[in-house]
């Protein structure tokens, strides 16, 4: 019997960094998937295919985490092993991840493989709660993220928007079909460093840097009325707004600013999404300005369109 779940990636729509100061993030799921197939193996082994990253382990139930290389393996290894362990299952478990979504550009491409492996895994002795899929899905994560927030894999579980803050995390209720336009500026990126720029940042202008906090909650509240009102030129502005406070935090690259200029001049509105000094761009549109921007963008880019995936984690068979 074969065990198949999968997840969407997301992107986070605003509030990047100051998040980590009090500030609420908006975060949504889109739609380009990881999917995990698992089936039980009959020998004590751990079988793991992913063209995510495109490698393959195979390993005895013994080996341990930290000799894992590829590292970013290492919390498929931990599902497997923890989801047998629960069920005292004495046999092995293959593994095999398929994406949609590039990775390393800040489009949530681990969090989704977490959430769809635990689902899939466990799906071989039956349906867990989505609830309980998170909690060993970030618990996974953290071998190799310590810090990781929880947030992205919580919208791959959930799906749709979410608000996220130090607080916790809560569903926005929308149905609003948003298109975004994805560009990828081909800059690799280190999100740990970005952050430490941004704590530099506002340690040398604390009562500037409280000031933007300000202006970005006010942002986010804004936000919210006009994602209910699905007020995508309210929604625009409020995108390049936020692009504004991410180039004065110094998050943004030329590279960058390039995509955003060009994206710009026929979008709603486009901005980084997620740590900036590299990584994506995201673009708001619709039918009208779709086909323009996406254009544009192509001549400078690789990008494609993405709708909001409000279904989150699901199962087939």
């Amino acid at each position: 019997m074969k065990s198949v779940a999968s997840a969407p990636g997301k992107v986070i729509l605003f509030g990047e960094h100051f998040v980590v100061h009090g500030v609420k993030a908006i975060l949504c799921t889109i739609d380009k998937r990881i999917t995990a197939t698992s089936q039980l193996l009959d020998e004590r082994k751990i079988r793991i295919k992913s063209r995510l990253g495109n490698a393959e382990l195979n390993l005895d139930m013994s080996s341990n985490l930290d000799s894992i290389s590829p590292k970013f393996m290492r919390p498929f290894l931990h599902i497997a092993k923890e989801t047998l362990r629960e069920f005292n299952e004495n046999r092995g478990v293959e593994i095999i991840l398929e994406s949609d979504i590039p990775a390393g550009i800040g489009l949530g491409s681990s969090s989704a493989a977490c959430v769809a492996t635990t689902a899939s895994v466990a799906g071989l002795f039956g349906r867990k709660s989505k609830e309980d899929i998170l909690k060993r899905a970030i618990e996974s994560e953290r071998i190799i993220f310590e810090d990781v927030s929880g947030a992205d894999s919580s919208v791959s579980v959930f799906g749709g928007l979410i608000t996220y803050s130090k607080d916790g995390i809560e569903k926005i209720d929308s149905k609003n079909d948003l298109s975004l336009i994805i560009a990828n500026s081909n800059q690799i990126h280190s999100t740990r460093e970005v952050v430490l720029k941004v704590k530099e940042f506002k340690n040398k202008n604390e009562k500037l840097f409280a000031e933007m906090c300000e202006q970005e909650n006010a942002i986010i509240k804004n936000v919210l009325s006009a994602i209910k009102e699905d007020n995508l030129t309210s929604l625009g502005f409020l995108m390049s707004k936020n692009q504004e406070m991410l180039e004065k935090i110094n998050v943004s690259t030329d590279r960058l600013d390039l995509l955003i200029r060009e994206a710009s001049k026929t979008s709603y509105g486009a901005k980084i999404t997620g740590a900036g000094g590299g990584g994506c761009i995201i673009s708001l549109v619709d039918e009208s300005n779709a086909a323009t921007t996406l254009e544009n963008l192509r001549k400078i880019s690789d990008c494609f369109i993405s709708k909001i995936d409000f279904e989150g984690l699901s199962y087939s068979q």
